[in-house]
């Protein structure tokens, strides 16, 4: 059986974690591929909010597996404060979530490094949630890291004194003021640890291949979006993993033929949290218009998130390296009451018109070419069915669908998993 992917492709935020739960009664397994808790997925349901960061989207389905694979980084303290919140909702996840051993963990150290990092940068700063992603990674490809398997052998402690104690000697390279009580953050972290390894701990390729074969259907699901991809992303303000569908392939184990559709989930406009070029970014009434109705926060960070024009010449070479087969569009609702809605199609770059993603998008080198779309009235929130939906929001699905290639096969008119228009 293949694996479907599901992934944004904006700069993340798009909504990916309400689709995951949406689509979960279809899977038998649920496997989030990297990133951290710097990710942020928003679930609406029986009118109460949840949000998880490490733990898939598909936890809330009692039938469901949910694995945290071994391109995730995980931090214990934050885990834990998950499953506490899982808790006092009586959701039994003992049965249901596993992890892999692969997967790296975020020690105290990595957090302290992290802020020591972008302290030391300045006005340059990245916009780092300062969660001890990068760090992480970083300890990974060095080849320090520590994994959750670790947990399991006698000697980890020393493992993690002399990372531990290697990460302090950085700390004080980038002779900034930071104040901590290391002693405080690993009596939580240690805590935190043995809940950890308390749960279902997988060798989770080898898992992951047996499904296959049992016939077991599986969604993997991606956190943060394509233009925070490490290597594809609007570098150096992107995430620290692959966020693109190759991600999948080494964040679970799964064979490249083994994908079969990829689901692409983007806003119907533009949103940005943190540093870092956004060429249809709105400092108008429109953009601030977007955040109020849109709700604009980061799920995680509490950040105001930057809004604007929907950049189809983004979402197109999102689409082109991730191989989407299915579009999923995202606040549809968020549009309701604007005149005229614009479309980046082309950019202005150095004088020449161009369709495709250059290598540099910041602002003095590229200038958005927009077209314009008559806006519409209706409240979506309301509607069930796509026959519903207004002639504008139509004419605007049908314009992306042809530039773009593919179906828009769902759009979101709400934040509750019931607010899901299929098409």
């Amino acid at each position: 059986m293949a694996v479907d992917l599901l992934l944004g492709l904006q700069w993340g935020d798009e909504g990916k974690g309400k689709i995951v739960d949406v689509l979960t009664s279809k899977y038998n397994i649920i496997a989030r591929f990297q990133g951290g808790p710097n990710a942020g997925h928003t679930l609406v349901f029986n009118g109460k909010k949840h949000v998880l960061h490490t733990i898939p989207s598909g936890i809330f389905h009692e039938d469901a597996i949910n694995l945290v694979g071994n391109g995730v980084v995980i931090d214990p303290v934050i885990f834990k404060k998950e499953l506490d919140k899982l808790d006092e909702q009586n959701v039994d996840y003992k049965k249901t979530l596993f992890i892999s051993r692969k997967a790296h963990i975020i020690l105290p150290t990595h957090r302290l490094l992290d802020a020591a990092s972008e302290a030391s940068k300045g006005k340059a700063k990245i916009g780092s949630t300062l969660k001890g992603i990068g760090p992480t990674y970083m300890d990974k490809t060095g080849r320090n890291g520590i994994r959750v398997g670790d947990l399991e052998l006698a000697d980890w402690k020393d493992k993690y004194r002399a990372l531990a104690d290697k990460h302090e000697a950085m700390i004080e390279f980038y002779n900034v003021e930071l104040e901590y009580n290391l002693k405080e953050l690993e009596t939580e972290f240690f805590e935190a640890v043995s809940v950890l390894k308390s749960l279902k701990l997988i060798d989770s390729e080898e898992y992951i291949f047996q499904a296959q074969k049992e016939n077991k259907t599986i969604l993997a699901e991606g956190a943060q979006g394509s233009l925070l991809d490490i290597d594809f992303g609007t570098y150096p303000f992107v995430t620290s993993s692959n966020t693109t569908a190759a991600g999948a392939c080494t964040g679970l184990g799964v064979a490249p033929n083994q994908i079969k559709d990829v689901f692409g989930i983007f806003k119907a406009y533009t949103t940005r949290v943190g540093s870092g070029p956004f060429p249809t970014e709105l400092f108008d009434e429109n953009g601030e218009t977007m955040a109020r109705v849109g709700h604009e926060f980061g799920a995680t960070t509490g950040r105001p998130r930057r809004c604007g024009w929907l950049d189809l010449v983004a979402l197109k070479y999102a689409c082109q390296v991730n191989g989407v087969t299915q579009l999923m569009m995202m606040k549809a609702d968020v549009l309701s009451g604007f005149e005229t809605l614009k479309v980046c199609t082309s950019y202005n770059y150095q004088g020449d018109t161009i369709t495709h993603l250059p290598y540099n998008i910041e602002e003095e080198n590229v200038t958005p070419v927009y077209t314009d779309f008559k806006g519409w009235k209706a409240d979506l929130t309301e509607m069930s069915e796509a026959s519903q939906l207004p002639a504008e929001l139509n004419d605007y699905i049908a314009f992306l669908e042809k530039e773009l290639e593919i179906p828009i096969t769902i759009v979101s008119v709400g934040p509750d998993r019931k607010q899901t228009i299929f098409r």
